[in-house]
């Protein structure tokens, strides 16, 4: 319950009450923080900031923090950004004054993550497409946008035709359209800190093929006709304990120090926020549904890190966490960093998949030799230790609980009518949140009724959302983060009878989902290698589907985690053991229904049985019911029917005991073997 309103008391009796707490700000430094508390996600704690201005803050100064809050968040700026339509046209203006011919705004931030920060949205600023993916090439008298098979209905809903063309990103990529469409002799520009250099090969090969040029700019274009462009936000960041970590800073830093010696390099840089946050055993909230801090980092042969961040977002005490081996400086002086790199003409590993080509252009022109190889914490990241293993597991028992309460409780709940989608996350929310260590959602949830269902990333808006109706399906993608470990899960019900297609089409679902969650396999396999066993039963009659079959999973950090994956894209990163990976094939029909079932699994030794070589497995973690009433048993084999049937015990057997006897009843009947 949120505590009660207090009116402010004014900057006078506000500066008296930071005085008396012991807190470095005064009212000028505090209205800065504020501000960029206001760009930050508000989180499941939103106060926590308030540990920023005081290490403990009393009531009163509470309440007036509160209250000021208020004051500064509704301060209006005097800006408000114009019409979409005008937006493209103002771009396009300052475009020709510039002297460009084009410019390309992806869905991307100085760290290349799926998720960004407010100020970083140009994309949705410019188009009103708000995926996680995607990008705009505007010149001078047209446009495009680009994103892939989980947008294709998104994208023509939410971006007006007339200005942007859409198009697919694989099918007909940004830099055909480019090569057809850029005038000879223009420059198509790009801000040099929102892409890769792998990323911007194609585009300069384009951008020739049309007779232009590819060109860095000092500086966004397109920021410049944002007036009410967010500030960078400032949540708090925080200590991970070592019980949730399993392993500490100084071990991390040193054996990965050890590994630059040995390839005779001085540094690396670090860009990926949660990178940083696993090396560092830190966590923030300056990304929605993401517990990272929005930083950039260089970590040195000798083990030391220099650490590029804001200090206002630093809680108190963490200077001690880190220790005198990391050393912090504001974000501005990343780049004098790398100059001083330079003048000593140091090797330095950056990832070319994941930092900006600004970083690299910076390290050249300093005299730097940039050594292309992954970001060093990627693959040490996603190896789970012992710890996170076990806090995985944990994890997954508790949000089983929630994900069993919310299925019992959605059967009634949708017979008696008038239940919508949004509820029915608000009432998973709530389940949730009980659970111990939850600190918040892993990413918004997708609450799909009929057609909704078949829109891969969906989000339920008032506008959007429909009924849960008898004779659709309906499909719930949801997970949490909890300190000890983040989950991802998505489960497809039948509200009343289905059809005889749509329990063919999740039988067939299903039998991909169980083969993959059986699969044993040598060591240097790759999830590419991998993939084709959850599709097989639906290239059987012709269907397939648009999406990846399984993405990394971080240890209270993205959901979306690499360098693992299980797709149809190559992919050269074999599965080891500790690697958590989900296992989600799907269906989607257009305009009438989506299925999709998902488990997050963790990469194991297989036990031994005669085996010539060395053979890995899976662990399923997920612990929630698969609905019986949409499988169709004349379609699985005795094998098939077996797993499911021992899943389902493993289910019942875990989660029992931690329900009400209401809930445990429903679980007992909904879990019964399939010949039962």
């Amino acid at each position: 319950m949120s505590p009660p309103a207090v009116p402010y008391d004014g900057d006078d009796a506000l500066e008296r009450l930071l005085k008396r707490s012991g807190s470095p700000y005064d009212l000028a430094g505090l209205r800065g923080l504020v501000t960029g508390v206001e760009a930050a996600p508000r989180g499941e704690a939103p106060e926590a900031w308030m540990g920023l201005v005081a290490a403990q803050p009393s009531e009163a100064l509470r309440a007036q923090l509160r209250a000021f809050r208020q004051v500064v968040a509704s301060a209006s700026p005097g800006l408000v950004s114009p019409p979409l339509a005008e937006r493209l046209a103002a771009l396009q203006k300052e475009l020709s004054r510039r002297g460009l011919g084009g410019f390309i705004v992806p869905r991307a931030d100085e760290h290349q993550g799926e998720y960004v920060a407010p100020r970083a949205e140009r994309l949705y600023w410019l188009t009103g497409f708000n995926g996680s993916a995607g990008v705009a090439v505007v010149l001078a008298e047209q446009a495009a946008i680009f994103v892939d098979g989980r947008y294709t209905l998104q994208v023509q809903e939410q971006v007006d035709g007339s200005h942007f063309e859409p198009r697919h990103v694989h099918e007909q990529p940004p830099e055909d359209w480019i090569a057809a469409n850029l005038p000879a002799g223009s420059k198509l520009g790009y801000d040099p800190w929102l892409h890769t250099p792998d990323g911007l090969a194609r585009l300069r090969a384009a951008a020739v093929k049309a007779s232009g040029s590819l060109v860095p700019v000092a500086d966004n274009p397109l920021d410049a006709v944002w007036p009410d462009r967010p500030p960078a936000p400032l949540a708090p960041v925080a200590a991970h304990d070592l019980r949730y970590a399993g392993s500490d800073s100084q071990s991390k830093r040193q054996a990965l120090a050890a590994a630059l010696a040995v390839e005779k390099l001085d540094a690396a840089v670090l860009t990926t926020p949660d990178s940083i946050a696993w090396l560092l055993n830190i966590r923030g909230g300056d990304l929605p549904r993401t517990p990272v801090a929005l930083g950039l980092a260089l970590l040195h042969k000798d083990g030391a890190v220099e650490l590029f961040m804001d200090r206002r977002k630093l809680l108190p005490g963490l200077d001690v966490h880190l220790g005198n081996a990391v050393a912090v400086a504001p974000p501005e002086a990343f780049g004098l960093a790398l100059d001083r790199l330079g003048a000593t003409g140091a090797r330095v590993r950056v990832d070319p998949s994941t930092a900006a080509d600004w970083i690299f252009d910076r390290l050249k022109a300093a005299g730097a030799r940039a050594e292309q190889g992954a970001d060093p914490c990627a693959l040490p990241k996603a190896r789970k230790n012992a710890v996170e293993i076990a806090g995985a597991r944990a994890a997954h028992r508790r949000d089983g609980v929630a994900l069993t309460r919310f299925l019992a409780w959605l059967g009634p709940a949708a017979r008696a009518g008038g239940l919508g989608e949004i509820a029915a996350i608000e009432r998973l929310a709530e389940f949730r949140r009980e659970g111990d260590l939850f600190r918040d959602f892993s990413f918004d949830s997708i609450s799909g009724a009929g057609p909704n269902g078949a829109i891969v990333h969906y989000r339920a808006t008032p506008a959007s959302e429909r009924h849960l109706r008898q004779g659709e399906l309906y499909l719930i993608d949801s997970g949490a983060q909890y300190l000890d470990g983040t989950t991802d899960v998505t489960r497809t019900v039948a509200i009343g009878a289905p059809t005889a297609e749509m329990r063919d089409r999740f039988t067939r679902v299903l039998k991909g989902h169980i083969a993959l969650g059986r699969a044993r396999f040598p060591r240097g396999t790759t999830g590419s290698q991998l993939d084709a066993l959850a599709r097989t039963a639906l290239w059987q009659v012709g269907l397939d589907y648009d999406h990846g079959t399984g993405h990394g999973v971080g240890s209270f950090l993205s959901v979306h985690e690499g360098p693992q994956r299980i797709s149809k894209l190559p992919n050269r990163t074999a599965l080891e053991p500790g690697m958590i990976v989900s296992n989600e094939p799907g269906y989607y029909k257009t305009g009438a229904y989506g299925i999709r079932i998902e488990n997050l699994i963790v990469v194991t030794e297989a036990p031994a049985s005669g085996d010539e070589r060395p053979m890995l497995a899976f662990e399923t973690l997920t612990l929630a019911p698969i609905d019986r009433a949409l499988v169709d048993t004349s379609l699985l084999t005795a094998e098939e029917i077996a797993w499911l049937d021992a899943y389902h015990a493993r289910v019942r057997s875990e989660l029992t005991p931690l329900l009400d006897a209401e809930t445990a009843a429903w679980l007992i009947e909904a879990t019964r073997p399939l010949g039962g």
